[in-house]
């Protein structure tokens, strides 16, 4: 167990890649920016359905 954990901790410092910090801002940023166009995507169809359900059960 001892050996399993010293070779995993050996082997996040050597050989995985990290990204840099300018990396991971753009990439955050870039999931920021999609979270807000697919919410309001989703808004929009939600009022959509919303208007559109409401005329329908007005008819009857």
């Amino acid at each position: 167990m001892k050996k399993y954990i010293i070779e995993s901790i050996q082997e996040l410092k050597n050989k995985v890649t990290w990204p840099t910090v300018a990396q991971l801002q753009s990439s955050t940023i870039l999931v920021a920016v999609a979270s807000v166009i697919i919410a309001l995507i989703i808004s929009l169809m939600d009022l959509g359905f919303d208007t559109i359900l409401g005329e329908f059960y007005s008819i009857f």
